[in-house]
């Protein structure tokens, strides 16, 4: 039998290879597993701590995919993650100690609360990762959104941001909701000047 290899990144052409012009768009419900955390995602044990056990549990997911539904594989997406802070001034500053964030990754449809449940206990039985206890499977739906692509360091956000702020209240809207990246790129394996990153930001008229 052929196998069926589903890319969510593809069929979601829009919403994940965006261009370095900002653009409107509309974002559906999503599915995600997620992991709530703060502090600096520079420096912070929680959050690789998180980062691990999102991507044990959605690797586990994508083979309990391959062994329950005959003949259907998936791409594992990328990290994302939500950002905010009590005073949202703090995102726009070098100090990332006070903020908030969810640390996430995107399920495709073929992946089922139940199928995250049996995940979640093959990868406790076998991996010892305090995260997991952290760890649920919601859904997001940011509907009306505004977002970029952005090249180079994590640290050179700022101007990207900036200007997709600027665009957005150039269109007539105001920001909504948190601020949403999404980690095109491993920087493990990519020079930080080449890293690729969606900057999201929900929108509604004021």
């Amino acid at each position: 039998m052929q196998r069926v290899k589903i890319d969510p990144k593809r069929e979601m052409h829009e919403l994940y290879a965006p261009t370095q012009q900002p653009a409107i768009v509309e974002v559906p419900e999503l599915h995600f597993l997620q992991i709530d955390g703060r502090g600096d995602p520079n420096t912070s044990p929680d959050f690789r701590a998180a980062i691990a056990a999102l991507y044990s549990v959605s690797y586990a997911a994508k083979f309990a995919v391959q062994r329950s539904i005959a003949g259907v594989d998936f791409t594992v997406m990328p990290l994302e993650a939500l950002w905010w802070a009590d005073d949202l001034s703090q995102l726009a500053s070098s100090e990332k100690s006070d903020w908030y964030w969810t640390a996430m990754i995107m399920q495709p449809e073929p992946v089922t609360a139940q199928i995250i449940d049996k995940a979640l206990s093959e990868v406790t039985a076998k991996k010892d990762l305090p995260a997991l206890e952290l760890l649920r499977f919601e859904s997001l739906r940011e509907g009306t959104a505004a977002q970029v692509l952005h090249i180079g360091p994590y640290a050179d956000e700022g101007p990207t941001t900036a200007r997709l702020h600027a665009f957005i209240a150039e269109h007539g809207y105001a920001p909504v909701g948190k601020h949403h990246e999404i980690y095109l790129s491993d920087p493990g394996r990519c020079a930080p000047e080449k890293l690729r990153t969606v900057i999201r930001q929900p929108i509604a008229a004021p």
